[in-house]
């Protein structure tokens, strides 16, 4: 005991770099994909540049909330991590992280979201209590389902009605409709991620779209993000939206075709390569909208 004591000094800074790549911290593209669609949601409520507060409340929630459901999906795979090539050696899976200190991680980091969240409104604050139920539940659907990349879409998006709830005081029609757009997308990208897992996933028995699907994967893929530019058409309609929004989805739409000449022969760096472009494809929307709100269509 006495030893533990003289030694855990010297460790301190090591378990806080497990904690870090724990939360996925090094790796920001999780963030990057929950944040975009949140920032359309709040430029959109706002008719452009949103409140500053509010702004940096649904920023640093989204990394909260982000590294927060990275946590608690290690937690609740910590058997399943070992016997997968790509999550083999993270914290959980190695045991340098404990599953209590995982729980405790969890509890903290959702409590300064909720902290942020209590400055809001009331239809906000009440939004956010579904949006934790959405990240903690997320981990176990692959053991019951072979949708959880939808819940995925669900849980990730659920920053959009918030938005809407934020500014405005409530969700109208055009924050539904976002937020079905970006379950859709949600889901697309995801599926890219699964099929990079989709040999060992058969293997330990999880279940993903990617297994779902089968050899239809990529007819599905492309019915997805049909689907999902057909919603945005609509985003971009009911919110009257000008020329700048209807290039960026055009510029999108060509970003979205490189994904499936990529992977193509279904090969795993390749479906990872697309995952990781869809940032680019969020990225150049929220641009879009952006542009659009600064100049509107009847300027």
């Amino acid at each position: 005991m006495s030893y533990e004591r003289y030694e855990q000094p010297a460790a301190a800074p090591s378990r806080l770099g497990h904690y870090w790549r724990l939360m996925r911290a090094d790796r920001p593209i999780g963030t990057l994909l929950l944040l975009w669609p949140t920032w359309w949601a709040l430029w959109l409520a706002a008719g452009g540049m949103p409140p500053l507060w509010t702004l940096f409340v649904f920023s640093a929630g989204v990394w909260l909330t982000r590294s927060a459901g990275c946590v608690i999906n290690d937690y609740a795979d910590r058997w399943l991590d070992p016997h997968v090539k790509r999550t083999r050696d993270r914290p959980l899976a190695t045991g340098a992280v404990s599953g209590r200190e995982a729980l405790a991680l969890f509890a903290v980091l959702m409590l300064v979201a909720f902290a942020l969240v209590l400055t809001m409104n009331a239809l906000t604050i009440g939004l956010s209590f579904i949006g934790v139920f959405l990240a903690a539940s997320y981990p176990y659907l692959k053991r019951y389902t072979h949708l959880p990349q939808v819940y995925l879409g669900m849980a990730f998006g659920w920053g959009i009605p918030m938005a809407f709830a934020a500014v405005q005081g409530e969700v109208p029609a055009l924050g539904w409709v976002l937020y079905g757009a970006n379950i859709l997308w949600s889901t697309a990208y995801d599926t890219w991620y699964a099929m990079v897992d989709r040999d060992d996933d058969l293997k330990v028995g999880s279940h993903s779209t990617a297994i779902l699907f089968g050899d239809l994967d990529l007819v599905i893929q492309g019915i997805l993000y049909a689907l999902f530019f057909g919603a945005m058409v609509l985003v971009g309609q009911r919110a009257e939206l000008g020329l700048a929004y209807w290039l960026a989805m055009a510029v999108a739409l060509v970003l979205v075709a490189f994904e499936f000449w990529w992977c193509r022969t279904r090969e795993r760096e390749p479906c990872f390569k697309a995952f990781l472009h869809n940032n680019w494809v969020g990225a150049v929307l929220f641009a879009g909208i952006v542009i659009a709100l600064m100049w509107p269509a009847g300027n």
